[in-house]
């Protein structure tokens, strides 16, 4: 994300090292400036395509592999509203691994232990959808219906199927796979927002220029 940092507008703080003059200043990137998608575009789905991150691809790789610029990286976590990419993003397969031995304890837990049970999808006769699959219930979930063709009565007894650790949580990360990406043709209007939101305007009194802010040195006039 070297790329977007280098946009951030510049601020000036009151240095407070010990060998510090009383008018010297630290000149440091404004972390507070953060860059967004105009909401009009943000809300518009036609400006964006469906992309599923495959493999151990970070940021950058996606933003190479769609936009053929890695430095791009910090768009596809924008329009993801990503802000944590160690929760948000799908870990590489040998963090996942680890997170899941220290989660579980041992390969048996992950692998057989049970975290939940699920509904499967049961229909009628008339191809009716009764029951949807992925409801959470217990393991001696039972069911009835009536049959909307035959007028049968069924009653169904335990039958929930169990999730194991490992697959509750892969489903969970193979969720985070699946993003938008803005389109290629709408790059530009986005690089002019964002240098329009990483311009400082006049009117304050810590205005030094487009790209340069000063903190009041309290100091000076104390």
């Amino acid at each position: 994300m070297s790329n977007y940092f280098r946009q951030l507008p510049d601020f000036e703080y009151v240095s407070r090292l010990p060998d510090a003059k009383i008018s010297d200043y630290i000149k440091v990137k404004n972390l507070f400036k953060k860059g967004v998608l105009r909401e009009d575009i943000f809300q518009n789905v036609s400006f964006f395509t469906k992309y599923k991150i495959t493999g151990d691809k970070r940021p950058d790789n996606v933003a190479f592999d769609f936009y053929e610029n890695s430095r791009l990286d910090w768009l596809v976590l924008t329009c993801n509203n990503i802000l944590n990419v160690y929760t948000e993003w799908p870990l590489q397969q040998i963090d996942f691994d680890k997170f899941l031995l220290e989660k579980y304890g041992t390969y048996d837990n992950i692998f057989s232990g049970v975290h939940h049970y699920e509904t499967t999808e049961i229909k009628d006769s008339n191809g009716v959808v009764m029951m949807k699959a992925g409801l959470k219930t217990g393991a001696t979930f039972a069911f009835n219906y009536t049959d909307t063709k035959s007028d049968t009565l069924f009653e169904l007894a335990n039958i929930s199927v169990p999730v194991t650790n490992y697959e509750y949580e892969n489903e969970i990360e193979d969720a985070k796979r699946n993003i938008f990406l803005l389109k290629p043709q709408y790059l530009s209007v986005v690089r002019d927002d964002l240098e329009e939101m990483m311009t400082y305007k006049k009117g304050s009194t810590q205005y030094v220029s487009e790209t340069l802010k000063t903190a009041d040195n309290i100091r000076i006039y104390n």
